[in-house]
């Protein structure tokens, strides 16, 4: 009820579709009442030798047919207005998880699967539909008609009524226990069917390490295993079906046994006319109908509620890396940026920085080096915050970056990183992908400053030329120097530059070097290169070491003190 209470609340927007589709639903309900009462009329007439039979009964049909006329419209209606509402409620539901996934930090994304929350975004609200157009209406209709036919019965023989309903606490106690043990294997159906999306997705992303390991075997057997656990809970879902709605049945003949063992009695004593018991029957079909519907509709209405829940759980996440109130936007920045006591901390415990305490001046370069996991990634995430230090405070030009709105405080920054994301558009979309208004002139000037151009020219389309998804066409030097173009063209007073060299050729180095000598002028640039003939040219070399700052100082500087960075200069024999 919570749930379902919250959905309603949700589709508030669309209410005035739901009440035109309310209406007709009370036209459907009214028109379905009336034709067994023109039987039990014309019955009636028959059995009494009515003189004007002929044209009574003209009339009856014609009044009939008049309300079978406003039945179609009003079923229109329903079926139309429904979906409108249903539709646009779901697309606003997407788009309002769509923007909540944008909000959440990375720490919400770490023990996610992409597969699980596209499941979330496409599938489970797809199942909301069902509710709003399909099973809720249906609900809604059918009460309506029990409700109307149980009045109607007891205005034709309130003891044969009575006697009728007698079989409706077993179909409650039915209904109960199937909403009580389904909805459970629901829930955990939708959450196997998360892991399997999630799984297909990581495959898909990963079939050329698949092929190359040679796991298609226990690749296949995963999802295999998946798909036969999601296939053996629809089963069970189904074999309760199974069990359940021929019990609904039974309990509906035995309602029609009923009125044939006691109208008939009632018809022998004279208590009981010809044209009541044909009504009685007519009626009672309708008066069973919308029980087993209503059977039928709840399995909707799981499913429906099981997806919401999993909806509700993203909604409901707390966003850890939140935007103050009275957040200030600032404009284009200096560029000076102020470790004060930083502290950083994971979910498990274990601290990742420790003290941090170190100063950027506007337009200088500085190179963050040390051996894996010494926390160099983690500095720069802060800056961006992506996530917020444990303690501690990080300044922008002297202002704490968490009183700073995030959209301002990133329109200053911009990272090129290692592993480069290109998105499946043409190189043109990829390098505006940060400045949506530039002209190709721009976008041609940024790729000539990351020696881009060269190489996009030699496309048969050029600048318009489609990459494939994760810029699967491009080779590695070309697409880090795309991303380094998209830098050019973005031209923030902060620069970040992370192992952005690490996985091309000597050769390509030199072309990537060579633009980023060009790019880093008049910029604050932060380096993270394991590769120390990278950062020689820094202004500032910051040692990491288990977190902490061990030494800090020009790449000269640093090989006279004989420490860590005098030991990463000889491994590497730099």
């Amino acid at each position: 009820m919570k749930i379902s209470m919250r959905l309603l609340m949700k589709s508030k927007k669309y209410w005035k579709y739901l009440a035109i589709a309310m209406v007709a639903l009370v036209g459907i309900t009214l028109s379905q009442l009336y034709a067994p009462w023109v039987v039990r009329e014309l019955t009636r007439l028959i059995t009494i030798g009515y003189p004007n039979l002929a044209e009574r009964s003209i009339t009856m049909g014609l009044t009939l047919l008049g309300v079978y006329a406003v039945q179609a419209v009003c079923t229109f209606l329903r079926m139309h207005y429904v979906h409108v509402a249903a539709w646009n409620f779901v697309a606003d539901l997407r788009n309002e998880l769509y923007d909540k996934m944008q909000e959440l930090s990375l720490k919400f994304y770490h023990d996610k699967q992409t597969g699980d929350l596209m499941s979330r975004l496409i599938s489970d609200a797809h199942y909301v539909e069902l509710l709003i157009a399909h099973a809720a209406p249906d609900l809604i209709v059918n009460v309506m008609i029990f409700v109307s036919v149980s009045v109607m019965l007891f205005i034709i023989n309130p003891v044969l009524a009575a006697i009728c309903l007698a079989t409706l606490p077993f179909m409650g106690l039915g209904s109960l226990f199937y909403s009580r043990v389904v909805l459970p294997r629901f829930q955990k159906r939708q959450a196997i069917m998360g892991a399997l999306s999630g799984t297909l997705q990581d495959n898909l992303s990963g079939i050329r390490e698949i092929q190359i390991f040679n796991q298609q075997k226990p690749e296949s057997k995963k999802v295999g295993s998946l798909s036969h656990e999601f296939s053996a809970k629809n089963i069970e879902a189904l074999r309760l079906n199974a069990i359940y709605h021929p019990f609904v049945q039974f309990v509906t003949f035995m309602g029609t046994v009923l009125v044939i063992v006691f109208g008939g009695y009632f018809a022998a004593g004279g208590t009981m006319p010809v044209e009541d018991i044909i009504a009685f029957v007519l009626y009672l079909g309708i008066f069973y109908q919308p029980i087993t519907v209503m059977a039928r509709a709840n399995e909707d209405v799981q499913t429906a509620l099981a997806s919401a829940q999993r909806i509700f759980e993203v909604l409901d996440t707390e966003i850890d890396v939140k935007e103050k109130g009275n957040a200030v936007s600032i404009d284009r920045a200096q560029g000076k940026i102020t470790f004060e006591n930083v502290n950083f901390a994971y979910e498990n415990g274990i601290q990742i920085l420790k003290d941090i305490n170190l100063k950027i001046n506007p337009g200088e370069i500085v190179a963050l080096v040390g051996p894996t996991g010494a926390g160099k990634t983690t500095l720069i995430n802060l800056i961006s915050r992506f996530y917020d230090p444990i303690t501690g405070k990080i300044f922008l030009d002297d202002k704490n970056v968490a009183n700073i709105t995030l959209k301002s405080l990133r329109d200053n920054l911009t990272v090129v990183l290692q592993d480069v994301f290109l998105f499946s558009g043409t190189v043109a979309e990829n390098i505006a992908y940060g400045h949506k208004n530039a002209t190709i002139e721009e976008i041609i000037n940024a790729a000539k400053t990351a020696r881009a151009h060269e190489f996009v020219e030699t496309f048969e389309e050029g600048y318009y030329t489609k990459i494939g998804e994760r810029g699967v066409r491009l080779s590695g030097g070309q697409k880090q120097r795309i991303s380094i173009a998209r830098a050019v063209l973005r031209n923030t007073p902060i620069l970040i530059l992370d192992e952005a060299t690490a996985s091309v050729d000597v050769e390509t180095e030199k072309l990537i070097h060579q633009a980023m000598d060009e790019v880093m002028e008049n910029r604050t640039t932060i380096l993270i290169a394991h590769r120390l003939s990278t950062v020689k040219r820094a202004d500032k070399i910051v040692v990491l070491n288990h977190g902490s700052i061990e030494e800090m100082g020009t790449h000269d500087e640093l090989l006279k003190n004989k420490g860590t960075y005098s030991k990463l200069v000889h491994i590497h024999g730099e």
